[in-house]
């Protein structure tokens, strides 16, 4: 149970551990573990008043002594930006990149996460007209459609995202205008489309979101070309509108 004394206890000692290895001759101070329940795998670790406070998912509440090591030594080496050694990242990547782990954090994000949706109709584009055209054109219509929304900020390093867990695709604001040519937007949205056709791939605990089939399928876009040259070109004009 994460509430354990017993399992707090050996946390801490493998904290007080990783700090006197990095910093041998510096006293290592008070240090507070407790599990909170973030939105899939997540951890924080401040200092406050000259004490240590380590905040570790819940998510992670089965993970083993061994692997909590781990990411003792990740967490402190990030607080005193020393560098972490290769041994700990491997031995706490290889529990969190597990099936058994990333299923666990994708029904906590389906569960307690929550998204942002504006609506899908803009002030020029309407992304539930777009989906249907590009579904019918190179989908033949076979791909099941997500909800779709306007990102609610302007963006402009990131212009579209698909969030399988919550079934969702959402275009960046900034494309919205009479300024960004509609095959830009359809670009973009294609891409995230793809994301549907192509779904991630995990292969020895390391995610592939754009395969060789995604790739090869993305160029078959008729403006392809053109869509990107526009996006390249204009992106320091999109910075731009999304700080106003």
């Amino acid at each position: 149970m994460t509430d354990s004394p017993r399992l707090i206890e050996q946390i801490c000692d493998l904290y007080n551990e990783a700090f006197r290895w990095y910093d041998p001759k510096r006293a290592v101070p008070p240090i507070h573990i407790t599990f909170y329940p973030y939105i899939g795998i997540n951890h924080t670790i401040r200092i406050r008043s000259g004490e240590i406070f380590v905040r570790i998912g819940q998510i992670c509440d089965e993970m083993p002594l061994v692997c909590h090591k781990g990411l003792a030594y990740i967490l402190a080496g990030k607080l005193l930006r020393k560098k972490i050694p290769a041994g700990a990242r491997e031995v706490y990547s290889a529990y969190v990149k597990s099936d058994a782990v990333r299923q666990k954090a994708a029904a906590s994000k389906r569960e307690r996460g929550r998204k942002v949706v504006t609506g899908s109709k803009g002030n020029v584009y309407d992304l539930d007209e777009i989906f249907a055209d590009i579904n019918i054109k190179y989908f033949r219509d076979a791909i099941a459609k997500p909800v779709l929304t306007w990102s609610a900020k302007k963006t402009f390093r990131i212009l579209g995202h698909h969030d399988a867990t919550h079934e969702t695709v959402a275009i960046s604001k900034s494309l919205d205008s009479p300024a960004v040519p509609r095959f830009v937007v359809e670009y973009v949205l294609f891409h995230e489309m793809l994301h549907i056709a192509h779904p991630t791939v995990h292969i020895n605990g390391r995610r592939y979101n754009h395969t060789p089939a995604f790739k090869r399928d993305e160029r078959k876009f008729a403006q392809f070309t053109e869509a990107e040259r526009w996006i390249e070109r204009n992106v320091k004009k999109l910075r731009k509108e999304s700080k106003r």
